[in-house]
């Protein structure tokens, strides 16, 4: 499916797809950020719908926002107060409109890392 973007968040700590996790999808203009999707990461901890389809991709800056502290928090996890990681930001830029652009994150309450998937 070319033309969209996706996102799988993957729970390290635990060996386990990051269910439940909180994210918002922002396109940057300068200052300013216009909210273009946001939802909750299904039982495979993926985004259950594209977070940008042919009909709303567009080339530039995008940040990509995921609630960390409250997943690792709702998983029991033993959070310092605050937590090292609360809200992980990705930002990123879109240049071609007929590509898949994947992102994922692998998490746990003191690191993560991300990478273009495909």
């Amino acid at each position: 499916m070319p033309g969209h973007l996706s996102t799988h968040v993957l729970d390290t700590a635990a060996g386990r797809p990051a269910a439940g996790i909180r994210y918002r999808l922002y396109a940057i203009d300068g200052e300013a950020r216009r909210l273009m999707a946001e939802g909750e990461t299904n039982a495979d901890g993926r985004a259950p719908v594209p977070l940008l389809t042919p009909a709303t991709i567009r080339p530039g800056p995008y940040s990509l926002e995921y609630d960390v502290a409250a997943y690792h928090r709702a998983q029991g996890f033993a959070l310092t107060d605050p937590p090292f990681l609360d809200v992980v930001t990705l930002r990123f830029n879109v240049s071609a409109l007929d590509q898949h652009y994947h992102i994922p994150l692998l998490l746990s309450p003191y690191g993560y890392t991300t990478y273009r998937g495909s």
